[in-house]
């Protein structure tokens, strides 16, 4: 699933194939894009804010797309075979002689200038792995709303960039706290904004996420994707339940044992 991590990792890929060269093919395939064409401009860089990918180019344009929950970014040599998914899936094409970038299930396509990048990612909080990191600003902006939910203000890109439905669940079981336990209760807060940038920062140049002690391939994760399987620290069975504003639930994952404060919903 892609999260803050899984973005810079895209981001490193894109940068290498992408910067330097003049482009050969530019195929944006979204309705408000059929007639732009970047061919012959180049990439000046690729850098990622959050879960946002902003591919800047010559004549001060960027292209912004973002991942949501499958797309991605899959880069090819000259000759290979494109395997990321069917060909109808595919919204962006950009090749330069020796590498194609090919963007399959992206959500969110768009080109517009340099300069006004802000207007789609100038809302976001600091970013757990962009230069403009600030950890008193990100706490600040979590206990902005004391009583709103950990899990919640956690997967608040306003709050701090980065952190997807994975780290939200780990995260709280590592700091032994219901996700649904009031941000404002949450003892020394500031111990989470920590262990979040410690668990991205870890985990951005793996190939397979690890949050656990032990990272075995079949112990990469504390509950994470682990509904009614035993805690690996205590046995209880662990816990999902959808949590969040109607309309934005997302899944949640946690042990009942181990993590203090509210229980979360009955199981139904």
């Amino acid at each position: 699933m892609p999260e803050g991590d899984t973005v810079w990792q895209t981001a490193q890929r894109l940068h290498q194939a992408l910067t330097g060269p003049p482009l050969i093919r530019s195929d944006l395939r979204v309705p408000r894009l059929a007639t732009a064409d970047l061919t012959g401009r180049r990439v000046l860089e690729v850098v990622p804010r959050g879960k946002h990918l902003l591919a800047r180019v010559e004549g001060g344009l960027t292209l912004h797309s973002h991942l949501r929950m499958d797309g991605s970014w899959q880069v090819y040599g000259p000759g290979e075979r494109w395997r990321g998914g069917p060909h109808h899936q595919i919204r962006a094409v950009l090749a330069t002689a020796d590498h194609t970038a090919v963007g399959y299930r992206l959500p969110v396509v768009e080109l517009l200038r340099t300069r006004d990048e802000d207007r789609v990612v100038g809302h976001l909080g600091p970013d757990l792995l962009g230069p403009d990191w600030d950890p008193d600003e990100a706490l600040r902006r979590l206990l902005a709303d004391p009583s709103r939910p950990l899990g919640e203000a956690l997967l608040d890109q306003r709050n701090l960039a980065g952190i997807g439905n994975v780290y939200k669940s780990e995260l709280c079981f590592v700091l032994r706290v219901s996700p649904w336990l009031p941000i404002g209760e949450v003892p020394s807060p500031e111990r989470l904004v920590a262990h979040a940038k410690r668990l991205l920062e870890a985990n951005r140049n793996r190939r397979a996420r690890v949050t656990t002690d032990q990272p075995r391939p079949d112990r990469r994760l504390w509950v994470y994707g682990r509904p009614g399987r035993p805690c690996r620290h205590c046995g209880t069975p662990v816990r999902t339940a959808d949590q969040g504003r109607t309309g934005q639930e997302r899944s949640t994952f946690w042990c009942p044992n181990c993590q203090s404060g509210p229980p979360g919903p009955a199981p139904s």
